[in-house]
């Protein structure tokens, strides 16, 4: 039997079925599986799915046949569009009282459209986007950011528990997750363009840009991320625990948000057309770290 930790209260094992198993879904459901939960998994493109049969997963061959013996469903597919495109085929399958968890970025409009499909088929919904990149999702230690009926929390909560390290329930409203998982994803887009830029500069000064990496070191400005991530830019290598496609995607949902919001979204538009720039040179499946060579060079050999 599961019991979800720090509730003190027994939740029985739950049947889960993932729909998206490419960067991040496949980390997540190792992570569920270790967790000792009855995972089924199903991906467009099955034969990314298949290995998980190996640990342990039920592999499926269409969303619907999936979805049926579930008690929690998770979306992890690339956009809102695709994650649209896969429910509307499958929510009508779900058994009643099963919960849709859906876990993967698709910005505050497409959040607030998947909401209205399981209202449509009377299906719970839990918006709860991860917090994260592919090793913390093979390791169960992303951060859930949810955002819906905190009644649904017991139900959600072996899911969450077993692929993340923390979960927090932002607020009761849909789409309260997406809101602090934009502003967290920011950030992040910020820093790593920000660090290409100073790499960069550093480099077409004439200088080693090892150098700006060893000057922040240890001080106030240092930041793990950027070390890690300038590391790979310096060397050439962009090998992709978070997707440059995807970074353009989300950039352009945060800067979406930010208008909406009727905030100033001029900082983030520069940033995504730095991810477009990089992704048309090729770098799409790489890591978003790759945005570096939109500054003209790959590397600084």
């Amino acid at each position: 039997m599961y019991r979800s930790r720090g509730r003190g209260v027994g939740v029985v094992t739950k049947a889960v079925t993932l729909l998206g198993t490419g960067l991040m879904g496949a980390g997540m459901a190792r992570s569920l599986l270790r967790a000792g939960l009855a995972v089924t998994v199903w991906n467009r493109s099955v034969e990314k799915a298949r290995p998980l049969a190996a640990d342990g997963a039920t592999v499926a061959e269409d969303p619907a046949a999936a979805v049926s013996g579930a008690d929690v469903v998770v979306t992890m597919l690339f956009d809102a569009e695709s994650v649209e495109a896969v429910m509307t085929e499958a929510v009508g399958a779900m058994k009643p009282g099963a919960v849709w968890a859906q876990c993967a970025t698709v910005g505050l409009d497409g959040v607030e459209a998947l909401a209205s499909l399981a209202a449509k088929h009377n299906v719970p919904f839990v918006d709860a986007p991860v917090l994260g990149t592919r090793q913390p999702a093979e390791e169960g230690k992303l951060i859930v950011l949810a955002g819906g009926d905190p009644s649904l929390a017991d139900a959600v909560a072996p899911v969450f528990d077993a692929i993340g390290i923390r979960t927090l329930w932002v607020g009761s409203r849909i789409g309260d997750g997406h809101r602090l998982k934009l502003a967290a994803n920011s950030w992040v887009l910020a820093l790593t363009a920000g660090t290409a830029q100073a790499l960069a500069l550093t480099r077409n000064l004439g200088l080693d840009p090892q150098l700006f990496l060893d000057l922040i070191a240890g001080g106030g400005l240092d930041n793990g991320y950027a070390q890690l991530k300038g590391r790979g830019m310096i060397a050439g290598e962009f090998p992709a625990s978070f997707s440059l496609d995807g970074a353009v995607k989300d950039a352009g949902l945060i800067a979406a948000a930010l208008r909406d919001a009727g905030a100033d979204d001029r900082l983030m538009t520069a940033i995504h057309s730095q991810y477009q720039s990089a992704a048309a040179a090729g770098h799409g499946d790489s890591d978003m770290s790759a945005v570096f060579v939109a500054h003209g060079q790959e590397d600084a050999q």
